[in-house]
């Protein structure tokens, strides 16, 4: 039994999400103008549930280029209609189209001049009449059992707003540096942010040797960077190979202590995978996970080995 109620819920929230598609239309075109031309703020709101998905959508808006801010309906009667000024855009949410609230603020906000744009499943209501562009989110039935509880309908406001926002967020041309300008704190901000340059080793916490060095120069090495791996390089500084503390150990185990007196390019990766300092972290961090590597030298333009992107810099950053 409560599988097939959460299979049919599944069922209808997806008949009512499609359902969605065959009524988009000049409406919502004029509902993306609307907000694209705005010269101040989209100032978002409903009540109840709508409320709710109201909220989020403003937070939507926001984070996607278009300043936006949420306005309980209930309070806007006490005060709060002070947030709304001319050259705004009022998004209202409400199912019904009725609701009290809501209704009653409208007439202060035409009379400024703002146009309004309703997210509503009456579209015969006072709300969607006193709209400038009326998006239906109308649903056969709730998925509630008793046809009560405001599910659907929720789903299908949700849904519309998010089409609403990512259409406005195309048509600003809004890309993944603005995305990270607004995000700079959450880790969907340092996915987008965060280059290898940023988190790779360098100087003195860099393990380097040259293509002289014995196998015991490269433990000192990566003991004393405290690193997981050394790069070897030539004369000029361009990487000749990668040698792993797992490779040290290996060899040890194998070969004995003698091993350490080998050279170091005996057992190096002598064409290992890298990357540069330009690329996204999270790029970086992908390409280490294809690989299953811990350990990624970064080279220049020139092949110069310049750093070293190792999974502990990739945790402390909050990428993994």
């Amino acid at each position: 039994m409560p599988l097939a109620s959460a299979r049919e819920t599944i069922d209808l929230a997806i008949a009512a999400i499609e359902a969605l598609k065959s009524r988009l239309g000049a409406d919502f075109e004029r509902a993306v103008e609307l907000i694209l031309n705005c010269q101040g703020r989209l100032v978002v709101t409903g009540m109840g549930k709508s409320g709710k998905i109201a909220d989020k959508i403003a937070a939507t808006f926001a984070s996607t280029g278009t300043p936006a801010l949420f306005l309980h309906a209930a309070e806007g009667l006490h005060g709060d209609l002070g947030m709304v000024k001319a050259g705004d855009v009022l998004l209202a949410f409400s199912y019904s189209g009725r609701t009290e609230e809501l209704i009653n603020i409208l007439p202060v906000v035409k009379d400024m001049g703002v146009p309004i744009v309703a997210i509503t499943g009456n579209t015969s209501s006072l709300l969607a009449m006193s709209a400038d562009a009326v998006l239906d989110v109308s649903v056969e039935r709730e998925a509630c059992p008793l046809n009560l509880a405001p599910t659907t309908s929720t789903l299908a406001e949700h849904a519309m707003g998010d089409a609403l926002a990512l259409a406005v967020m195309r048509g600003r041309a809004f890309t993944r540096e603005d995305f990270a300008r607004f995000h700079p704190g959450g880790a969907l901000g340092k996915q987008v942010r965060l280059k290898v340059d940023d988190l790779m080793r360098r100087d003195n916490r860099l393990a380097k040797v040259g293509l002289d060095a014995r196998v015991h120069d490269v433990l000192f090495a990566i003991t004393r960077a405290q690193a997981g791996a050394a790069v070897v390089v030539d004369g000029d500084g361009k990487l000749a190979g990668l040698v792993t503390d797992g490779d040290v150990r290996r060899h040890l185990i194998h070969d004995g202590v003698g091993v350490l007196e080998h050279p170091a390019t005996s057992i190096m990766t002598r064409t290992p995978v890298t990357t540069t300092p330009d690329r996204l972290a999270i790029e970086a961090l992908r390409l280490m996970q294809e690989r299953v590597i811990d350990d990624l030298p970064v080279v220049d333009s020139d092949g110069l080995a310049v750093g070293m992107l190792d999974v502990q810099e990739l945790l402390r950053a909050g990428l993994l």
